[in-house]
């Protein structure tokens, strides 16, 4: 299992923000929220969700801010590195709120 850079633009299912994607790009920018696509790795595509993956925390790994998404329609979590054009209120939101418990 490894990583596989898929480049692709998307239209944000929550907030619908046009999002050119690098091949890295996880989430929207504008809101934050990804989209339940990968199953096992990054790039895979094989997830069969599709849900709207909720942005419910903020971390910091070894300098680095790290976003935990999980899945509305089946709770899984994950987490993914905040890009440099993240929008920072959004990501201030994010942080001050803590880690959204899972229901």
């Amino acid at each position: 299992m490894a990583f596989v850079k898929v480049t692709e633009g998307f239209t944000c299912k929550h907030c619908g923000h046009r999002v050119a994607g690098s091949g890295y790009t996880n989430h929207c920018p504008k809101c934050l929220y990804s989209k339940h696509v990968d199953a096992q790795f990054p790039g895979d595509r094989a997830a069969g969700c599709n849900g709207l993956m909720k942005p419910v925390g903020l971390e910091q790994k070894a300098g680095q801010f790290v976003l935990i998404h999980r899945c509305q329609k089946c709770g899984k979590t994950t987490k993914n590195k905040a890009a440099a054009n993240d929008n920072q209120e959004e990501l201030i939101k994010v942080a001050g709120a803590g880690v959204e418990p899972a229901t």
